[in-house]
């Protein structure tokens, strides 16, 4: 698919041209909640600038997208084929464009209380109540693909945690009898390598999510079946400009949240959390299991201040985190849901 086909596509029909719209606004939003977790504890600890973080986010979000889909693009797979809109295009396109509105709307109202939803559940939560509402019943969820999110839940939040323990502890043991002051410049270094990770695994697990939902539109302005496509170069860079444009836009209160009121860390503490999130994201998107960063890292954080106490962790946060995450899929469900009743009337 080149972009001079796509671009006629899309100005010849309306109806694609507002769920690609739609598409572009939730990848935004994902940049302002979710991309932000990826270099908050670099941030907080002091390792880089905002701006720089930020630039530094940009460039390795897009290589995620760019090398993992070349690698392997199964979960942008995943999301095309986890719900059937049907074979009326028409309708099908409402429903798409009802579930991108659910979502930003979600997202931005946890924006606006400073809570790092996870995009990826909203995504599934979005087209899963949508197609819900288009049917009538539970037949357009496929639910071969639809347990693969279930399993990645459970398998992020154990992997983040218990990677996140597990690499502080062995940093811990490792330059126990280097000076501090020497573990401290090499650690400054080592975090921005290691929030260079997050934000790659950041672009190859949320860019493909969402250029699956790019690629849904153009099958369904078609009438055609979800197939295996590899995305367009340019589709890569489209995602992760606009993952990094909203970073810019309102990533500060996510960095907060996620970087500074959950757990105090030093520079050490950060680099473990860095790659216990990257190393676990990694696990999932080898086995093709489309899942949230933010669970990722925000575990690994949790399992890094286990290592000193469990008092370390600001508990009052972590449940409004927890709060949000099992209110997001039947919260941005029922929404999706609710706004595809709504535009069927409309439209």
């Amino acid at each position: 698919m080149d972009i001079q086909s796509f671009w006629a596509q899309l100005t010849g029909s309306p109806l694609m041209f507002t769920a690609v719209l739609l598409t572009c606004g939730v990848i935004l939003v994902n940049g302002w909640t979710d991309a932000p977790n990826a270099i908050a504890t670099c941030i907080s600890t002091r390792c880089m600038s905002v701006r720089g973080a930020i630039i530094m986010a940009a460039v390795f979000n897009f290589l995620g997208v760019f090398v993992m889909t070349k690698i392997n693009a199964t979960v942008a797979e995943t999301i095309t084929k986890m719900v059937d809109f049907g074979t009326d295009t028409h309708e099908a396109m409402i429903a798409l464009s009802a579930a991108m509105f659910a979502i930003v709307l979600w997202a931005t109202l946890a924006w606006v209380f400073g809570i790092p939803t996870s995009e990826s559940h909203a995504l599934i939560a979005g087209l899963t109540g949508s197609a819900i509402a288009l049917h009538g019943n539970f037949s357009g969820i496929n639910g071969g693909e639809w347990v693969k999110v279930v399993y990645g839940i459970g398998i992020s939040v154990v992997l983040g945690f218990g990677f996140g323990w597990l690499v502080c502890k062995l940093v811990e043991v490792l330059f126990y009898r280097v000076e501090r002051r020497k573990a401290q410049t090499f650690f400054r270094g080592a975090q921005v390598v290691g929030a260079a990770s997050m934000a790659f695994m950041h672009g190859a697990q949320d860019g493909q999510k969402f250029m699956g939902v790019i690629l849904l539109c153009t099958f369904l302005a078609n009438g055609q079946t979800p197939e295996a496509v590899v995305p367009p170069t340019w589709l890569l860079l489209l995602c992760s400009v606009l993952m990094s444009v909203g970073t810019a836009i309102g990533g500060k209160k996510i960095i907060k949240s996620v970087g500074m009121d959950m757990v105090k860390l030093d520079k050490y503490q950060g680099f473990s959390a860095d790659i216990a999130g990257a190393a676990a994201l990694l696990f999932c998107s080898v086995f093709s299991l489309p899942v949230s960063t933010t669970h990722a890292k925000t575990t690994a954080i949790m399992g890094v201040g286990a290592v000193k106490r469990l008092s370390a962790i600001n508990l009052s946060v972590v449940k409004e985190m927890v709060l949000t995450w099992v209110l997001t899929f039947p919260g941005c469900g029922l929404v999706g849901f609710l706004m595809t009743k709504l535009f069927m009337l409309i439209f």
